[in-house]
């Protein structure tokens, strides 16, 4: 039987934080990903703390060029005052961007409980610039507390047992 982490690994953007004020996601390499997924869960906030969250890539784990992944036309969201495991999902479409914007796009988007998935095909970044490291940054949501976390879960290229595998491949 294959073992989910032979083919996927999971790596932490953001960790669990107050998003009142901005986060600068942790990168992720995606040299030896076929495709990357995202996942962003958030607590209710206040009103008009709409959350903007921007998938970027750069050409280091730390420091290096960093620049926007204009890519997220698609990404799918659970949304509801209280996430009790009822929510259908559904699919956003939005102008191919970096950012998404009040997620769901009601306005409403910081009082309800939300689920955020973004997929990002590796193939997609400027490789041939360098850039091999994914992350996802929130922008401010205001003055009171909302609290959230991002994941990135990569698909390994090449299955592999996960003692094996390096942290930054």
């Amino acid at each position: 039987m294959p073992e989910f982490l032979g083919e996927y690994d999971i790596f932490p953007s953001i960790i669990p934080v107050d998003l009142q004020v901005a986060q600068t996601g942790l990168r992720v390499p995606i040299a030896n990903a076929s495709w990357a997924t995202i996942v962003v869960f958030k607590a209710a906030g206040t009103a008009g703390d709409d959350p903007t969250f921007d998938v970027q890539q750069a050409t280091a784990l730390t420091g290096g060029t960093i620049k926007d992944l204009d890519q997220v036309a698609i990404y799918y969201l659970k949304a509801e005052a209280t996430l009790e495991g009822d929510e259908a999902w559904v699919r956003e479409t939005q102008a191919a961007a970096s950012e998404i914007v009040d997620p769901g796009g009601d306005t409403t988007s910081a009082e309800e409980q939300q689920i955020i998935v973004i997929e990002v095909n590796p193939a997609t970044f400027d490789i041939a610039g360098g850039f091999k490291f994914l992350s996802i940054n929130c922008a401010d949501t205001g003055t009171n507390a909302q609290l959230g976390c991002a994941l990135v879960i990569l698909r390994r290229a090449y299955a592999a047992p996960p003692a094996s595998l390096l942290a930054t491949s």
